[in-house]
């Protein structure tokens, strides 16, 4: 049985006006993901995840490279966080 886990991701560069939450969204809808996407007021992204360790762990080295051509990721910090209830994957 794949164990599951739920993070919290920030993600600091270029990440807002690129196109980098519908990105993010498609990705996460691709791996069948659930949680969401949103724009900081300080210009980073945040990103609250939920699925099997190792699909979570493929996702977060897309978000690394910045799943949209016109970002650029320059610093990403995660953390776990309690099991997220959500199902699917949205923009907020």
């Amino acid at each position: 049985m794949n164990d599951k886990k739920s993070l919290e991701i920030i993600v600091s560069g270029k990440v807002q006006g690129v196109g980098f939450r519908f990105s993010t969204k498609k990705e996460a809808d691709k791996l069948n993901l659930n949680g969401f996407v949103t724009n900081l007021s300080n210009g980073n992204v945040l990103i609250n995840v939920s699925g099997t360790d190792s699909v979570v762990d493929k996702f977060i080295n897309i978000i690394k490279q910045s799943p949209t051509p016109f970002g650029h990721v320059n610093n990403i910090e995660i953390k776990n966080i309690e099991n997220l209830k959500t199902t699917g994957f949205m923009i907020k």
